[in-house]
């Protein structure tokens, strides 16, 4: 019954994985009109409240869908002797939120993608080019003959779909603003809500980093265009509803000669992506057991101690038998088998879609490369931090605003918000607002939590390695033996360093509704608002 489950769950996660929407929000008037006021929704003449009654959310590129749920945080560790160990965490029950996943590791071609519009956007900033750069040094060893993969790794043919490494934490921070940027752009442009790429080089070229480059607008950024800071409307852009608005055609040329005020597009339409962020240590280690393919009527019938079932580290199937599972070292010389009957066939890293997915559809969850997580290090997190959606590295940071009266924020030269250390821990008064400094107490007493009932010093003594700058790494690589392949174990490296075998994968926040899928489920089924009828 088990291995039926695990087909179906795969299949189920692959199909929501192709899929670009989802389900529907759960809580959208039917109507299209106030059950509190009586007043219509989306009508100028009603004021022009606008609500998206048809709103169906979707993974962005390259994601997959993580139904959250409850799961003991480093309960696949196996210690018989019982005593803690310091590459584990404390063990405890917590839940994860729904979110999405990348299916596979960033590979190298994913990030040449990213030089490549750095170089096209910004040909004379050789700053920036070289400050995303991975280092490919990583791979000089004294007494090893690795010196080819420094010149070819990134950049070779042969090395394409493989995991990028030397990226240091902060750099794959970047790449996942890069990326949300990017995704969103191009959904805007596609759709009509803003001028397409094609239009925008003339309709000669439908280069995205060209049409940036030619753009005097500067680099297309999310929360700069939330913010109404980047005029730019296509088509098909959103009608503004605003009755204020209702004489201003400005816009319309650009708008396919259509009648009345145009708008951009805003938070509340649903269409902007949620952020490409890396996933949380809890997160991270969820979808790695992808437990979900041992789970029935709430009663999980197997726990695991690897990404797959079993206590093996080796194929059973007939067509696969022997074949290991992941690509590590079996012993300490061993790294891909014997000549003539390879066994991971992988010496070094494999390419990212390598051996089979867990039951959430995600790859080399175990091997190939250590994956950075966004989580800070400490030794035992986890008997501090909150039992819902646990993280330890928040540093509040705001919007730095250049015009208080308009709510202009102010921007970098790469047209990015410029953020400042969080002011207050709650809703300012508009007097404390208008005002230089809150009425409050400093800053970092509230901003960096990342040390909150965990200091370094009370843990470690005087003398300790660990600071507010360790992050976690997770998932064992092709340098690692088995132990480091189960989910509950943790390293730790600083933030501006790099390895040849940590990468990367990004995730996204999934807003709404925690079940992913509800037909066939037993559902409680709420009456619809009753409609209100004005009477004499």
């Amino acid at each position: 019954m088990r291995s039926l489950n695990m087909k179906k769950s795969y299949l189920y996660y692959s199909i929501a994985a192709i899929a670009v929407v989802g389900s529907f929000s759960s809580c959208k008037s039917k109507s299209g009109t106030s059950e509190k006021t009586g007043m219509a929704y989306n009508k100028r003449e009603f004021g022009g409240f606008e609500v998206n009654k048809k709103f169906k959310r979707g993974p962005g590129p390259g994601l997959v869908e993580i139904e959250g749920g409850v799961f003991v945080m480093s309960g696949s560790a196996i210690n018989v002797a019982g005593e803690e160990l310091s590459n584990y965490n404390h063990k405890r029950e917590t839940t994860v939120s729904s979110f999405y996943m990348d299916e596979t590791e960033v590979s190298n071609t994913n990030w040449l993608e990213y030089l490549s519009w750095i170089r096209t956007t910004y040909p004379t900033d050789h700053e920036y080019y070289y400050n995303e750069l991975p280092d490919t040094l990583v791979w000089r060893r004294p007494l090893s003959y690795n010196e080819p993969y420094v010149d070819n790794y990134l950049r070779h043919p042969a090395y394409q779909d493989y995991p990028v490494v030397g990226v240091t934490w902060e750099q794959a921070e970047r790449y996942c603003a890069w990326r949300t940027d990017r995704v969103n752009e191009l959904l805007l442009r596609e759709k009509g809500y803003m001028t397409s790429f094609k239009d925008m080089n003339g309709g000669n070229s439908n280069s995205a980093a060209a049409a940036t480059t030619n753009n005097s607008k500067g680099a297309f950024n999310t929360d700069v265009y939330l913010n109404g800071q980047y005029d730019d409307k296509g088509k098909r852009a959103m009608k503004d509803l605003n009755p204020s608005n209702a004489g201003n055609a400005a816009g319309a040329a650009n708008t396919g000669g259509r009648s009345g005020a145009t708008r951009n597009v805003r938070l509340e339409d649903g269409i902007i992506k949620q952020p490409y962020r890396l996933p949380t240590e809890a997160e991270w280690e969820y979808a790695a057991l992808g437990l979900i393919g041992n789970t029935q009527y709430e009663n999980i019938n197997a726990n695991k101690i690897y990404p797959w079932n079993g206590l093996g580290l080796s194929s059973a199937k007939r067509n696969t038998r022997g074949l290991i599972l992941a690509n590590f070292k079996r012993t300490k010389g061993d790294y891909m088998g014997v000549g003539g009957s390879l066994n991971d066939k992988g010496g070094l890293t494999v390419a990212v879609r390598s051996y089979m997915p867990n039951d959430f559809g995600l790859y080399n969850m175990a091997g190939n490369v250590n994956e950075w997580v966004a989580d800070v290090y400490r030794a035992k997190t986890f008997e501090a931090a909150d039992a819902f959606n646990p993280y330890r590295g928040n540093y509040y940071k705001d919007k730095k605003v250049a015009d208080p009266i308009s709510g202009k924020i102010e921007i970098d030269k790469y047209n990015r918000p410029v953020l400042t250390d969080a002011k207050a821990y709650k809703k300012q008064t508009w007097a404390e607002k208008q005002a230089a400094a809150p009425a409050t107490a400093t800053a970092n007493t509230y901003a960096d939590q990342r040390g909150f009932r965990d200091q370094a010093n009370e843990l470690y003594g005087e003398i300790t390695l660990v600071t507010d700058k360790s992050r976690v790494f997770k998932g064992g690589s092709w340098d690692d033996q088995a132990l480091w392949l189960n989910p509950a174990t943790r390293r730790f490296l600083q933030q501006d360093e790099s390895t040849a075998d940590i990468g990367f994968r990004c995730a996204m926040t999934m807003l709404g509704a925690s079940e992913i899928r509800s037909t066939g489920k037993p559902q409680f089924k709420p009456k619809a608002a009753r409609a209100f009828k004005a009477r004499n």
